[in-house]
């Protein structure tokens, strides 16, 4: 009967502080992820854990949210449900990465902590195992739309996962290249069939690249909203 009670009320716990209840959301992530995440500093989220910071604005208790799975108002009070319910547990997020542009892919180096404020539009949770030089594009352009029918499709403006310690693509792998000659970065199939190497839409309205290119990374997941 008191652990029921105790469950109904979001864990609501006699002296449970607002650092308390940050530092339980936050599990095993860390200060940096957590800043990544709510577009904060590592020193405003150690703040929040050590108990100077008293308060949280809406905005980035609803970024802790997202990013703990645990509601924005337990978080801020102390009261109500602690986690997001009506949902299915979901896949563990092994890591948070940056959604760069097209143009920084072209040139990453794989540095992520060598990013400045506002290099990255925003920072996104990976469920994939991904190496620490992983990042995320938003697609552009429909070459990667596949037909009806088609299960695996990569419309315009969905999110994909891009991991660069993977240069080395199976026939079939979808695929970031760089063209040689135009000096553009490109988002295909990679395609590898009796000597021959080409890049290949999934959107039969567009044409296969035949012009020499080089592997920048492979797709290892990808990210649409509803």
């Amino acid at each position: 009967m008191i652990a029921s009670t105790l469950n109904s009320l979001g864990g609501l716990i006699l002296g449970m502080t607002l650092a308390d209840r940050i530092k339980e959301a936050m599990g095993v992530k860390t200060a940096a992820d957590i800043a990544r995440a709510t577009r904060r500093t590592p020193a405003a989220v150690t703040q929040w854990m050590d108990g100077t910071t008293k308060s949280l604005k809406a905005e980035t208790a609803d970024l802790l949210e997202k990013a703990t799975g645990y509601r924005a108002g337990w978080i801020i009070t102390g009261k109500g449900p602690k986690t997001l319910e009506n949902v299915q547990d979901g896949p563990v997020v092994r890591g948070l990465v940056p959604l760069i542009s097209w143009v920084q892919a072209g040139q990453w180096n794989g540095v992520i902590d060598n990013l400045c404020p506002g290099d990255a539009e925003q920072w996104m949770p990976c469920v994939a195992a991904h190496s620490e030089s992983t990042y995320a594009l938003r697609v552009r352009g429909d070459s990667m739309t596949a037909p009806n029918g088609n299960s695996r499709t990569y419309p315009a403006n969905c999110i994909i996962f891009v991991d660069p310690d993977k240069r080395c693509p199976m026939n079939g792998d979808r695929v970031i290249a760089k063209l040689t000659s135009a000096d553009e970065v490109t988002f295909k199939i990679y395609k590898d069939e009796d000597g021959r190497k080409w890049l290949q839409p999934l959107n039969p309205n567009h044409e296969p690249i035949r012009d020499e290119f080089s592997i920048l990374g492979t797709i290892i997941g990808k990210w649409e909203d509803e």
